[in-house]
Protein backbone atom coordinates (compact mmCIF):
# COMPACT_ATOMS: atom_id res chain seq x y z
CA UNK A 1 0.00 0.00 0.00
CA UNK A 2 1.02 3.61 -0.01
CA UNK A 3 0.04 6.96 1.84
CA UNK A 4 -2.41 8.60 -0.99
CA UNK A 5 -3.26 11.57 1.01
CA UNK A 6 -3.95 13.29 4.33
CA UNK A 7 -7.56 15.14 4.51
CA UNK A 8 -7.98 17.87 6.95
CA UNK A 9 -11.79 19.49 8.00
CA UNK A 10 -12.22 22.67 7.54
CA UNK A 11 -15.03 25.60 7.49
CA UNK A 12 -13.91 26.56 4.31
CA UNK A 13 -11.83 24.67 1.73
CA UNK A 14 -11.25 27.61 -0.56
CA UNK A 15 -9.53 29.82 2.27
CA UNK A 16 -7.62 26.83 3.25
CA UNK A 17 -6.01 25.81 -0.11
CA UNK A 18 -5.31 29.37 -1.34
CA UNK A 19 -3.29 29.99 2.22
CA UNK A 20 -1.18 26.68 1.88
CA UNK A 21 -0.42 28.11 -1.74
CA UNK A 22 0.39 31.73 -0.71
CA UNK A 23 2.20 30.25 2.54
CA UNK A 24 4.01 27.47 2.06
CA UNK A 25 4.02 27.66 -2.03
CA UNK A 26 2.24 24.48 -3.02
CA UNK A 27 0.22 24.07 -5.56
CA UNK A 28 -3.20 23.21 -6.25
CA UNK A 29 -3.72 19.35 -7.59
CA UNK A 30 -7.64 19.50 -7.75
CA UNK A 31 -10.39 21.90 -6.88
CA UNK A 32 -14.11 20.33 -6.81
CA UNK A 33 -16.48 22.81 -8.41
CA UNK A 34 -18.66 22.27 -5.23
CA UNK A 35 -16.25 23.60 -2.76
CA UNK A 36 -16.38 21.08 -0.37
CA UNK A 37 -12.96 19.12 -1.37
CA UNK A 38 -9.69 20.26 -3.10
CA UNK A 39 -5.91 18.63 -2.83
CA UNK A 40 -2.63 20.61 -2.31
CA UNK A 41 0.19 18.73 -4.70
CA UNK A 42 3.10 18.27 -1.60
CA UNK A 43 4.95 15.41 -3.65
CA UNK A 44 3.77 11.71 -3.57
CA UNK A 45 1.48 12.26 -0.86
CA UNK A 46 -0.98 14.90 -1.16
CA UNK A 47 -2.79 17.11 1.44
CA UNK A 48 -6.30 17.54 1.17
CA UNK A 49 -9.04 19.48 2.44
CA UNK A 50 -12.88 18.38 2.90
CA UNK A 51 -15.52 20.75 4.70
CA UNK A 52 -16.87 20.03 7.51
CA UNK A 53 -20.53 20.71 5.96
CA UNK A 54 -19.70 17.98 3.83
CA UNK A 55 -18.58 15.48 6.41
CA UNK A 56 -21.83 16.49 8.38
CA UNK A 57 -23.67 15.55 5.51
CA UNK A 58 -22.04 12.63 5.67
CA UNK A 59 -23.49 11.69 9.10
CA UNK A 60 -19.40 12.55 10.59
CA UNK A 61 -19.32 14.63 13.53
CA UNK A 62 -15.29 16.37 12.63
CA UNK A 63 -14.13 18.20 15.84
CA UNK A 64 -12.20 21.40 15.49
CA UNK A 65 -7.84 21.63 15.69
CA UNK A 66 -6.28 23.32 18.17
CA UNK A 67 -2.68 23.67 17.79
CA UNK A 68 -1.97 24.46 21.44
CA UNK A 69 -3.30 20.47 21.83
CA UNK A 70 -2.86 18.57 18.84
CA UNK A 71 -3.42 15.43 17.80
CA UNK A 72 -1.68 15.28 14.83
CA UNK A 73 0.82 17.85 12.85
CA UNK A 74 1.74 18.36 9.26
CA UNK A 75 5.02 18.39 8.54
CA UNK A 76 6.89 20.85 5.46
CA UNK A 77 10.31 20.18 5.17
CA UNK A 78 12.74 23.59 4.04
CA UNK A 79 16.46 24.62 3.94
CA UNK A 80 15.58 27.92 5.07
CA UNK A 81 13.04 27.48 8.14
CA UNK A 82 13.23 30.98 9.39
CA UNK A 83 12.54 32.28 5.47
CA UNK A 84 9.44 29.66 5.66
CA UNK A 85 8.24 30.81 9.00
CA UNK A 86 8.74 34.64 8.14
CA UNK A 87 6.30 33.45 4.67
CA UNK A 88 3.64 31.82 6.73
CA UNK A 89 3.26 34.83 9.19
CA UNK A 90 2.84 37.06 6.54
CA UNK A 91 0.30 35.06 5.04
CA UNK A 92 -2.25 34.80 8.13
CA UNK A 93 -0.69 31.91 10.25
CA UNK A 94 0.23 32.51 13.89
CA UNK A 95 3.55 31.46 15.41
CA UNK A 96 3.44 28.48 18.42
CA UNK A 97 7.31 27.63 18.10
CA UNK A 98 10.30 29.96 16.61
CA UNK A 99 12.77 27.81 14.89
CA UNK A 100 15.20 25.54 17.10
CA UNK A 101 18.06 23.38 16.94
CA UNK A 102 17.01 20.25 18.06
CA UNK A 103 19.75 17.63 19.67
CA UNK A 104 19.21 15.50 16.42
CA UNK A 105 20.61 17.72 14.49
CA UNK A 106 17.20 19.07 12.41
CA UNK A 107 15.58 23.03 12.94
CA UNK A 108 12.22 23.16 13.79
CA UNK A 109 9.42 25.47 14.55
CA UNK A 110 5.74 25.62 14.19
CA UNK A 111 2.95 27.57 13.34
CA UNK A 112 -0.86 27.28 13.19
CA UNK A 113 -2.85 27.40 10.08
CA UNK A 114 -6.16 29.48 10.15
CA UNK A 115 -8.14 26.31 10.74
CA UNK A 116 -6.08 25.82 14.06
CA UNK A 117 -3.95 22.94 12.43
CA UNK A 118 -0.56 22.85 14.08
CA UNK A 119 2.22 23.05 10.53
CA UNK A 120 5.95 22.15 12.00
CA UNK A 121 8.41 23.56 9.59
CA UNK A 122 11.15 22.09 9.64
CA UNK A 123 15.02 21.00 7.88
CA UNK A 124 14.80 17.48 6.32
CA UNK A 125 15.79 15.14 8.22
CA UNK A 126 19.67 13.81 7.23
CA UNK A 127 21.03 10.17 8.05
Amino acid sequence: MNFAYAILYVDDVGRSLNFYVKAFDLKIRFQHESGDFGELETGSTALAFSSRRLMTELQKNPSRADAKAPSFEIALTTDDVAAGVAQALASGAVLIQKPEQMPWGQTVAYVADPDGYLVEICTPMTA
